[in-house]
């Protein structure tokens, strides 16, 4: 027992001689600490990215796609390859990968891959538009050639949409990625195809009265606010292509119609869905919905002559929508499915829809930098987290219908198999580089700030 009693004294007097040995930690106080330089605990990175850095994000997108979208041909009941597509029969499909060739989600990605070729000077970013635009091209020549396979289901024709569309999802983001293709490639396929994407759109899609594109589900004469890119782009792109006024003029008329139904002034956003006999009307603020708008606007901005009584007022819409949207990012960076309700979760595709958007903005001089880079800034950083090692988008929303109550937007689920990620994701990056390249980004008194090339920033610090 004595010996025992000694063995713990001495373990108390050496712990005790230790303990005195050390020194003691500093306390923190405002006269010992610069505590307006402690480094925040950021939940993602803070800071401008470097481009070589988000060139890598995008590659790993690219490998990814590039294998889970094989452009080619195989027979349904064989499997073999087809090789001579001028002999195609009723077994003729797609070969089958983790997404379409043909949808509206895709008409978005093809786009975003020749920014992407545009802005790194990397051909395999084009040549992966071209090659899928042009099997689709000679596909679809193959089949509008033979007798009665146009009325076919998807089981017998692949291309049925692009020969025969039905609505505005089968039309309108393919049609833009079509001709955005057509301008690259000046395949002779393409041209008909367009020709017949644009007759639907502008004589055979259900309208309102006053000419506004509606559709009659869920419920009678609904505007979809996702319609505006479904349809308008295509006519602002055939606008500049045949250098027709109508098709401006009808891109405009919707976006101003739309505006005037869907937009809420107060808080900068559009609603999802509008009935033309509802009263009182619910609001949802759905995030990808505001994307398709924004990102609408965007393309025709890019397009609409100088000159065009309706750009002022599309201008300016653009940018009451921005300042909406950036009122609400999250801390994260991100932008929430229901952008008002910040219990609802954080989605990728929209917040790469708005990334894109704000900094194309500030890159063609619609916006100001120094107020909306950090935005853009914040919402790339944010995505570029949800790209992971194999190069799949993860947090991004499924395919969404319009609703009339909360549950069903916060309880979408989420998907790597998503197509609509994938398209914006590569935009957003894109047009960061060029943002970069335009500007200097820097962390000045902590914050990202940006100053015009050449601005010695340094030395107001």
């Amino acid at each position: 027992m004595k010996n025992k009693t000694l063995l713990i004294s001495l373990i108390f007097l050496i712990t005790g001689i230790t303990s005195a040995q050390q020194p003691q930690q500093q306390r923190v106080t405002d006269q010992n600490t610069a505590l307006h330089a402690m480094q925040p605990d950021y939940k993602t990175p803070y800071g401008p990215m470097k481009n070589e850095d988000i060139s890598a994000v995008l590659t790993r997108i690219f490998n990814f796609l590039d294998e889970s979208t094989p452009p080619k041909m195989i027979d349904r009941q064989t499997k073999a390859e087809i090789t001579d597509l001028t002999k195609l029969n009723p077994n003729a499909v797609f070969a089958p990968g983790v997404f379409r060739l043909v949808s509206y989600e895709w008409g978005v990605a093809y786009g975003a891959m020749l920014l992407a070729g545009e802005v790194t000077g990397d051909k395999k970013f084009t040549e992966y538009t071209t090659k899928r635009i042009g099997l689709i091209g000679s596909v679809a020549k193959s089949f509008s050639s033979q007798q009665g396979t146009q009325q076919q289901g998807r089981g017998g024709n692949p291309v049925r949409s692009v020969l025969d569309p039905r609505a505005l999802d089968d039309a309108g983001s393919m049609c833009a990625a079509m001709i955005k293709t057509y301008n690259v490639s000046r395949n002779p396929d393409l041209r008909p195809l367009i020709d017949n994407y644009i007759n639907y759109i502008s004589t055979k899609q259900q309208r309102l009265s006053d000419g506004t594109l509606s559709r009659n589900r869920p419920l009678p004469n609904a505007l979809w606010l996702d319609d505006l890119y479904m349809s308008v782009p295509a006519l602002a792109q055939m606008g500049k292509l045949s250098g027709e006024v109508k098709y401006f003029d009808d891109a405009c008329k919707q976006v101003l119609q739309f505006s005037g139904r869907m937009f809420n002034k107060e808080k900068g956003l559009y609603m999802h869905g509008w009935i033309q006999d509802m009263n009182p009307h619910p609001e949802f603020y759905w995030g990808r919905c505001n994307g398709w708008a924004i990102l609408t606007m965007c393309e025709m901005l890019d397009v609409l002559p100088a000159t065009h009584p309706s750009k002022n007022a599309i201008l300016e819409q653009y940018r009451a929508h921005v300042k909406g949207l950036v009122s609400y990012q999250d801390g994260t960076g991100f932008w929430h499915q229901l952008l008002d309700r910040n219990d609802s979760y954080l989605e990728t595709s929209v917040t790469a829809i708005f990334t894109y958007c704000i900094a194309h903005g500030i890159n063609n001089g619609w916006l100001d930098a120094q107020a909306y880079g950090p935005a853009a800034v914040l919402g790339w950083n944010a995505v570029s987290t949800k790209v992971n090692q194999k190069g799949e988008v993860e947090g991004t929303c499924v395919g969404t219908g319009m609703a009339f109550d909360p549950a069903f937007y916060y309880h979408r689920p989420v998907n790597v198999a998503a197509a609509h990620g994938y398209g914006p994701v590569i935009m957003a990056g894109a047009e960061m580089m060029k943002l970069l390249d335009n500007w200097q980004v820097v962390i000045n008194d902590s914050a990202v700030m940006f100053y015009k090339p050449g601005t010695d920033w340094r030395s107001n610090r």
